[in-house]
């Protein structure tokens, strides 16, 4: 995913020094950094699991050739399946010492030492809990299953939980006395921030258990709340037509910025292997869903769906499908090799496959692409493993950057000033 959000060559107003030179939750000890370092973090996860325990390495350089992932100095943890970066941060949804629901933060120190963060906690029964969204250094939204009808907001330097915003008016305008509509939601799945305004999904869901929210829609379309950041106040609903799930919510929120501002949005379909699942837009200027304008997986591979999105000047970097998905155990959704890259034309919608990379696997909660140091990476993983790392793309063709040989599949790499 490319990082406007996530620039790694753009350092937020503060610093991940700030956050270690502050004691950790457990009163830990106060370290004195020495002066900032770039250091590229390189995430993998070790097992295929719902632990998704994985490793984390600080390197001086970008990586090369071939990488070992979890040496002496790496950092190991729960919840590496991928982040969210934001500015100069590391943060990611699971906690990296329980794998609990929330907003977690990773520290590095000026010599590259990776130690866990301060953790905001969120409810661990309601996939969803700690999804989050950075507006500035001192305010931050997520949302917490305990309140589903509320976005919480947060102080991103000091990781302090500061209040709340009530829309269950706003939810309940659609759907009342419906009985087939057990849980209601709004964040859940989906926040952005674009121009002054916070995107909202609201969920409305036929289910009340562990997956509520997730493929289980009452109505045909997405529904998305506008806030407006300075008041707090609800502008209005927009919706994408005849879709489903805006997305399986995990570390890769799906959804990026085009350099012009332009917001592309993934949403997965009617079930967990898709159908109708597309990719809309809402323009820079505007707030409304651009009705002009969508990718249709359905008229590129029946029975596929979109995972992951990356825009950069007016292309479109994804992974589709070369067949119809099938979950379950035995299933090819997320461990064959069946998902192939490609760059796609936004304007004439012309896809052009992406060559000298092999198909990989399913992203999952990394994202399929990231831009670092004005590069765009394409994260690869193959079956075997043999190919585990991130390719270069030129034009729409790609090679080799690195490779990791141990510590497990890489799922994320990110550039950051440590030890401010």
């Amino acid at each position: 995913m490319k990082i406007n959000r996530f620039k790694a060559s753009i350092l937020f107003m503060f610093s991940i020094g700030v956050f270690a030179s502050c004691s950790d939750d457990n009163g830990g000890p106060t370290p004195v950094e020495p002066d900032g370092k770039d250091k590229f973090v390189l995430i993998t996860m070790s097992e295929n699991n719902l632990q998704k325990p994985g490793f984390a390495t600080a390197f001086d350089a970008l990586p090369s050739g071939n990488v070992v992932n979890n040496g002496s100095n790496s950092f190991q943890g729960m919840g590496f399946g991928g982040w969210r970066p934001h500015g100069n941060q590391l943060l990611k949804m699971f906690n990296s010492k329980t794998n609990e629901l929330g907003i977690d933060q990773l520290l590095v120190d000026g010599n590259g030492k990776i130690s866990a963060g301060k953790f905001i906690a969120a409810d661990n029964n309601s996939n969803g809990s700690g999804n989050f969204v950075i507006h500035d250094e001192n305010k931050g939204y997520y949302w917490d299953g305990a309140s589903p009808l509320k976005i919480q907001t947060f102080n991103p330097t000091n990781m302090t939980r500061t209040g709340e915003l009530d829309f269950a008016s706003v939810v309940n305008e659609r759907g009342q006395n419906v009985p087939e509509i057990l849980f209601r939601s709004i964040g859940q799945k989906f926040l952005a921030i674009k121009a002054g305004k916070l995107y909202a999904n609201i969920s409305y869901a036929k289910t009340n258990g562990p997956q509520k929210g997730f493929f289980d829609d009452y109505f045909p379309d997405v529904y998305i709340a506008v806030i407006d950041i300075a008041t707090g106040k609800y502008d209005k609903t927009i919706k994408i037509e005849d879709t489903g799930s805006i997305a399986y919510i995990n570390d890769n929120n799906m959804y990026d910025f085009d350099s012009n501002g332009d917001l592309y949005i993934v949403t997965q379909g009617r079930s967990a292997v898709g159908g109708k699942s597309k990719i809309v837009r809402i323009k820079a200027n505007e707030t409304d869903i651009d009705k002009t304008w969508s990718l249709n997986m359905d008229e590129i591979q029946q029975g596929g769906k979109f995972v992951s999105v990356f825009a950069k000047e007016g292309k479109i970097i994804t992974v589709i499908p070369n067949t119809k998905l099938t979950g379950g155990p035995s299933g090819n959704i997320n461990f064959e090799n069946v998902w192939e890259f490609y760059q796609i034309d936004i304007a004439s919608k012309q896809r052009t496959k992406i060559s000298g990379i092999p198909t990989v696997t399913n992203p999952g909660a990394a994202f399929c692409a990231i831009d670092l140091d004005g590069k765009t990476l394409l994260r690869v993983n193959t079956k075997d493993g043999s190919q585990n790392g991130y390719y270069e793309l030129t034009g729409t063709s790609a090679k080799a950057l690195f490779n990791v040989t141990a510590g497990g599949s890489v799922s994320g790499l990110y550039k950051i000033v440590a030890g401010q």
